[in-house]
């Protein structure tokens, strides 16, 4: 990943192959532009946002840092048109679709000059993406936080399996939060990873305090996948994930559950700080993360381990 070849940092102009997430929530004007400017990609997740809350991110995106940014858009989003618009207009450059169909906007986004990157969960949806002409594709293993494959493959299979099925870049995510992690994903054929939960617990992330060091506290174990019913999504245990387990186990209908979701619960528990009734989205990794910093050190640091145990292991074979 450290070469002039490495085709991630040549597709968006960046110094260094990572990627931060775009998370809802989390992920708004002031996390990107901090991560662009120590030198990765930042991306405004537009998940969580109305359109013209999207534009005003954008706009203070641009006034924050001249260095590439982007916008993660869930394909599935109500006002998806919109929000498109939005993105040519800002004259965006990079754009991260997931949960959907990549084939629907992806010659629209080219025509606009605009590169495409797609999330997949499998390496059926890998070669679907690379089929729609996309310029990347993110392959997210079963560890990763939010929404999830439904086939729980995990980053250590299904990054290798991607690598192997296409010939468009592989950025890896599921479980990176390290320089070691980095590495390895690399070693499985990843030119560059994408990293959410450690970011989430950023300084500029716009997640709640209390979100961040319930991420912080969090313990082995103590996330799991749950709703594959409806949209996979992994959550951290409190009383909303006992809620939901309860109404699984009890055979309720997909209707019941969406209604028990709410529109609402994400909102709550990452950007309100409800840690009970709230939607904890954040991954298995989260077990790792001992303490909230600034984005520009987050990535320095695993760059900087990255390099490290990189000439480690080459000196020593």
């Amino acid at each position: 990943m450290t070469g002039d070849e490495n085709r991630i940092k040549k597709l968006f102009n960046i110094s260094v192959p990572i990627i931060q997430a775009g998370m809802v929530w989390c992920s708004g004007w002031e996390l990107a532009s901090a991560v662009s400017e120590a030198g990765g990609l930042g991306i405004i997740g537009a998940g969580s946002m109305y359109p013209e809350v999207l534009r005003t991110h954008i706009q203070k995106c641009k006034n924050a840092t001249n260095k590439p940014f982007g916008v993660n858009v869930p394909l599935l989003y109500p006002d998806i048109d919109k929000v498109i618009q939005i993105i040519e207009e800002e004259q965006v450059r990079i754009v991260f679709t997931s949960a959907g169909n990549p084939g629907t906007w992806t010659s629209r986004l080219h025509d606009h000059g605009i590169k495409v990157v797609h999330v997949v969960s499998s390496v059926k949806f890998a070669k679907k993406a690379e089929q729609a002409g996309v310029d990347a594709v993110v392959a997210e293993g079963f560890e990763a936080g939010g929404h999830n494959g439904r086939e729980e493959t995990t980053s250590m299979v299904l990054i290798p399996l991607v690598s192997k099925a296409v010939k468009i870049p592989v950025i890896a995510a599921g479980g990176i939060a390290s320089g070691r992690a980095m590495l390895a994903a690399e070693a499985l054929g990843a030119e560059g990873v994408q990293i959410g939960s450690r970011f989430a617990a950023s300084i500029e992330s716009s997640a709640h305090q209390s979100f961040k060091q319930r991420v912080v506290n969090v313990v082995e174990g103590e996330t799991m996948l749950t709703l594959k019913q409806l949209t996979p999504v992994r959550l951290i245990k409190n009383k909303f994930y006992e809620e939901v387990l309860k109404a699984e186990r009890s055979g309720a209908s997909n209707e019941a559950l969406e209604d028990l979701l709410g529109k609402r619960r994400a909102k709550f528990g990452i950007f309100e700080g409800d840690l009970e009734e709230g939607e904890l989205e954040i991954g298995q990794v989260a077990a790792a993360i001992d303490s909230i910093q600034p984005a520009a050190e987050i990535l320095k640091e695993i760059w900087d381990e990255y390099l490290t145990v990189r000439k480690s292991i080459t000196a020593a074979s």
